[in-house]
């Protein structure tokens, strides 16, 4: 079954942009994904195609209008997740990524100006409110093809190993672990001794324990929420105080 993506844009022409390269452009070539671009500019009315006007209550900048971004989110139909990409939105996860990548696509509204008309997740409260991070694009474009790019790797096929999309940062709520490759030595500088054993266990056990330390200390965010899921007990356990 082909991924579905299709991109509500005001530059279709960024699409498929840098994902028309490498592993997502060979995808896309043998059919594991489609993408399709829907030009919100298409939906205007007037004569001059307005997309935007100004806030309601004064203000800076550009308001996406909802009597044009409604039509064009209706064409996208049903049956697929609906993003809209938007630094008020909440920061996606790799849990939801591979939520997504399990489907059969996505849709993706991209936002520019100030945004969008806030009417438009009170008429389809089925769109997610989504971002990257804590950062403010000049749209929501690049931050769709991060999105796509991060479910296409994901897709049967695309990467070479099958666990190639398990053993990485996020996938266990850690960091990935440190990685080497030849030469040996570099400016003075050795591959670690276990990795170089052939002790499987012993690197598994190496490995696990970066990844922890890693964490720890550059993510205490996500090391927060991954000690306190291993303190707590198992389904059915009783804990004893």
């Amino acid at each position: 079954m082909t991924f579905a993506a299709t991109i509500v844009t005001l530059y279709p022409e960024m699409f498929p942009g840098p994902l028309g390269v490498s592993l997502a452009g060979r995808a896309l070539e043998r059919g594991d994904w489609s993408c399709e671009t829907v030009q919100i500019r298409d939906f205007a009315t007037d004569k001059h195609r307005t997309v935007d006007d100004t806030p309601a209550g004064g203000g800076a900048g550009m308001v996406l209008k909802p009597d044009v971004l409604g039509p064009a989110i209706e064409s996208v139909g049903e049956g697929r997740p609906i993003l809209a990409m938007t630094p008020r939105g909440k920061p996606i996860t790799q849990e939801r990524i591979r939520e997504i990548t399990e489907g059969p696509g996505v849709a993706i509204l991209c936002g520019r100006f100030e945004g969008f008309d806030e009417r438009i997740f009170e008429a389809y409260p089925q769109i997610e409110q989504v971002s990257l991070a804590d950062i403010v694009l000049s749209g929501g474009e690049p931050a769709a093809l991060a999105i796509l790019d991060a479910c296409i790797r994901l897709l049967p096929g695309v990467m070479g190993a099958p666990t190639s999309g398990h053993e990485e940062s996020f996938e266990d709520g850690l960091l990935e672990y440190p990685q080497y490759t030849r030469p040996q030595e570099w400016e003075g500088r050795t591959i670690p001794e276990v990795l170089r054993s052939g002790d499987h266990a012993k690197i598994a056990a190496w490995r696990k324990a970066r990844s922890e330390e890693d964490t720890r200390l550059r993510r205490p965010d996500l090391w927060d929420r991954y000690s306190g899921d291993r303190d707590q007990p198992a389904s059915g356990a009783r804990r004893k105080d």
